[in-house]
């Protein structure tokens, strides 16, 4: 398995913008690690009691010049958990010890769809050995989506499979949408058939905040009908234009969201902006804002 292309989103269809050579790489991520040392500034992060966690595909374009520099910058900003989106070029070994090194945890991994189906057993052995407890499937290429609701339902039908795979060595399978899950097809939306046809013991879901708002679902509704089973979220915001913003400086009412987080059993929030201009910044905001919903 290639431990360096597993990740949420494909990257044709979504790549930041941000070019990072190593010299401004190692300038940037210096500066806020030595900033974290003085009063006043990242430092107070560490003194946050909320575990949050960021999709390390916001910081792709830094992992791909250095994995270590990038879990050191994430450490320092305060964050206790990660969610992955591929190795780079890293074996499993590796990454946790990298992982351990920061005082990191990396709870769920993103492992694109025709890696369960070419490589389950690598997929499993290398989520065991760095720690995963999730395995979530994040992202369908057009191609896997094809036409009409009979795709949504052969999938519910692998996700059984896989999802025992994952369960008879402790893992959990888990699915993380976008907004094309809720295009009706055939009178029927695909997430429901996935919520519906796969046994909630073999699949969790990962709901994405900023993609439930972009398709006009309500979150609440869908922790009401099924209670328990939205353990991990993705949580990034959108600004007026509909365009992804950082969490807390846009239009979507988390608040109102996280006073419903015992209903929908979630365990892991997980910040995420899939594009932005300001890294550091996004990162930053994103733990202080999560941190403070956590609480509220």
């Amino acid at each position: 398995m290639n431990h360096k292309n597993i990740h949420g989103l494909n990257p044709s269809e979504s790549r930041s913008n941000a070019a990072y050579d190593r010299r401004r790489f190692m300038k940037l991520s210096g500066a806020v690690i030595g900033a974290s040392l003085l009063p006043g500034s990242l430092a107070f992060a560490s003194s946050q009691s909320s575990v949050v966690g960021l999709q390390l595909y916001t910081l792709r374009d830094m992992m791909a010049v250095s994995v270590p520099a990038t879990l050191k910058l994430v450490s320092a900003v305060g964050y206790k958990e990660v969610e992955t989106a591929g190795y780079f070029e890293h074996s499993p070994k590796e990454f946790r010890k990298m992982l351990d090194g920061e005082g990191l945890s990396a709870p769920s991994a993103h492992v694109m769809l025709d890696l369960f189906d070419k490589s389950l057993n690598e997929v499993i052995d290398t989520a065991k050995e760095i720690g995963h407890r999730y395995v979530v499937i994040p992202y369908l290429t057009v191609e896997q989506r094809g036409s009409g609701i009979d795709v949504y339902k052969r999938l519910a039908e692998n996700c059984n499979i896989y999802g025992e795979a994952c369960k008879k060595v402790g893992l959990k399978l888990a699915y993380h949408n976008h907004d094309f899950e809720f295009e009706t097809r055939d009178g029927q939306l695909p997430y429901d058939v996935l919520l519906q046809d796969v046994d909630a013991d073999l699949m969790a879901m990962e709901m994405d905040l900023y993609w439930m708002a972009k398709a006009k679902q309500d979150p609440l509704a869908y922790f009401k009908r099924h209670p328990g089973r939205f353990k991990l979220w993705h949580i990034k915001d959108m600004d007026k234009q509909g365009a992804f913003a950082d969490v807390g400086t846009g239009v979507i009412d988390f608040a109102t969201i996280f006073a419903h987080a015992q209903q929908a059993g979630v365990e892991h929030k997980v910040v995420e902006r899939d594009m932005t201009d300001n890294l550091v910044k996004t990162i930053q905001q994103g733990y202080q804002a999560v941190s403070a919903l956590s609480k509220a």
